[in-house]
């Protein structure tokens, strides 16, 4: 099997560029005081992260980025909602994002004995309800095709059982599909390109 080639950016060593061997890169920042470098996937990101700054490339905003070197992008601006559940059922939140700056506009959770698709419901939800005072209607992505259909026909199809311990989130589901029922989606709902684009910006980072 062929090893998939990784591209090393090097912004400060004995000699900065892009090397496509850890031997070549660790030539340049192996000793060398405040060495700054990187690994990348691809030629264009090592590119694009070569004319940067080593700043612009390191935490969790920068590795949730990777949509800005894909030949086809997601439509900017716009706003990206995610969920995160642990268990099923179990501890629920969800949340909104700008996404191309990582901005959270909102937070809401945790929610006793919920599921992840029941989450990104809440969450698209939500942002149609937020994006309703804004002035543009920009468009709106998740990366659950469950809830992104369930939004779309108004209704929450979970198997999800009502219990004491939910029944915050029932109300929620109840509030969501009302407000379903009395307004039209007047943005795009789209479906974010995992595979094309990486993690959803508003991904919670526990995979």
């Amino acid at each position: 099997m062929k090893t998939a080639v990784k591209y090393y950016v090097v912004w400060k060593g004995r000699q900065a560029g892009i090397f496509t061997s850890w031997q070549a890169c660790s030539a340049q920042v192996a000793g060398f005081p405040g060495a700054e470098y990187k690994a990348f996937e691809n030629l264009p990101a090592a590119e694009a992260a070569l004319r940067g700054r080593y700043e612009q490339f390191t935490g969790r905003q920068a590795q949730a980025q990777g949509w800005l070197f894909a030949p086809t992008r997601p439509l900017l601006p716009s706003i990206c909602v995610d969920a995160a559940c642990s268990g099923a059922p179990g501890p629920l939140e969800y949340r909104g994002v700008e996404t191309e700056s990582g901005r959270e506009i909102f937070r809401l959770g945790p929610y006793a004995e919920g599921t992840n698709n029941v989450g990104e419901f809440l969450a698209l939800v939500h942002a149609l309800v937020w994006l309703e005072s804004q002035p543009a209607a920009l468009p709106l992505y998740s990366d659950s095709e469950n809830a992104l259909i369930w939004v779309k026909a108004g209704k929450c199809r979970t198997r999800l059982q009502p219990t004491s311990r939910n029944a915050e989130l029932f109300t929620l589901i109840a509030r969501a599909e009302a407000w379903l029922a009395e307004h039209a989606i007047t943005v795009r709902l789209l479906k974010w390109d995992t595979k094309a684009w990486g993690e959803n910006p508003a991904d919670f980072g526990r995979k």
